[in-house]
């Protein structure tokens, strides 16, 4: 407990100095989000309806921004069903922020030295690597032009576990072997920063003028620490995705989610300010900085316990 205050409180010492505002937002909220990717805690209130434990803090911090709240950092517990594991626990730490006037570039920069400073053995230069460099350098494949029937097949090979499963989305696909197969060839030395990932993975990420989403990923050897976006601005953007990612759910067979009309009513009245944002994941940067080998080693109460 006194190693998670020590460096709770070097992050919020951190983000004080380069002039972010730490803020709070609603951890049980009227939506959810739509990505297919994410399985979400939805209650049902007698009164209130359809209400949702949050993943991210991602939609209420932007409406924060579009009300004239300027670079904002929260640190705050987000919640996704069907993860418990090494790595993993329901209930978890998140560390999000939104730099305004910033692209992914700066922020990736940013990222790397809080990373740094709460671990200092990770202090040094990260390597930095496009998502279709990473994959031809584990795979000698090119995850942009492959077929999915030759990505299916690369899955299988790597993953024998996945010859049981039905793999027809791509992403899911793509997402199986970069965790299983191209992730656990980067450096536990230094992090890792995976760029440019394709468009179908953009999320709320801006597009580039090469058509991939300005999007970024930090890892510590395989394991995932953190996640950004150069943020998408427009309101119709955010339409457009959201509707996306219904097809998707609906697609799957997942629970319909209640969307965020009130973000995208802000949206509609002036687009996003230029900015970008990050989420971290604080358990996981404390289990490296206190070399723990299971994420419940650094939880007061993980799951079972709780």
């Amino acid at each position: 407990m006194r190693h998670r205050a020590a460096l709770l409180a070097e992050a919020r010492a951190f983000f004080a100095e380069h002039g972010y505002l730490e803020v709070e937002t609603p951890v049980l909220a009227r939506a959810g989000t739509p990505d297919a990717q994410l399985a979400q805690f939805a209650l049902k209130d007698p009164v209130l309806g359809a209400l949702y434990l949050q993943t991210s803090p991602e939609y209420a911090m932007k409406r924060l921004i579009m009300a004239g709240s300027g670079s904002i950092y929260q640190i705050t517990k987000a919640f996704r069903q069907g993860e418990s594991g090494r790595f993993h626990n329901p209930e978890f730490t998140l560390v999000e922020w939104y730099g305004l006037g910033y692209d992914h570039w700066r922020l990736i920069a940013e990222a790397c030295a809080l990373i740094a400073r709460l671990v200092p053995s990770l202090g040094a230069p990260a390597r930095i690597v496009s998502y279709r460099e990473a994959f031809r350098h584990a795979l000698d494949i090119d995850p942009i032009e492959t077929s999915t029937d030759q990505l299916r097949a690369v899955a299988h090979k790597h993953l024998p576990t996945a010859q049981n499963l039905v793999l027809n989305d791509r992403d899911e696909i793509l997402d199986l072997i970069m965790s299983h197969a191209v992730a656990p060839g980067f450096p536990v030395e230094a992090l890792t920063v995976v760029t440019d990932y394709p468009s179908s993975q953009a999320s709320l990420a801006r597009l580039n003028v090469q058509g991939l989403a300005d999007r970024f990923e930090i890892y510590r050897g395989p394991l995932e620490l953190a996640n950004g976006f150069y943020e998408a601005a427009r309101g119709e953007e955010y339409a457009e995705r959201f509707a996306d990612e219904a097809a998707k759910r609906r697609e799957r067979g997942l629970p319909r989610i209640d969307q965020d009309q009130r973000l995208l009513a802000a949206l509609s009245e002036g687009d996003l300010p230029d900015c970008a944002g990050c989420a971290l994941g604080f358990d996981r940067v404390l289990m490296l900085a206190m070399d723990a080998t299971h994420i419940d080693e650094v939880l007061a109460f993980p799951i079972a316990q709780a």
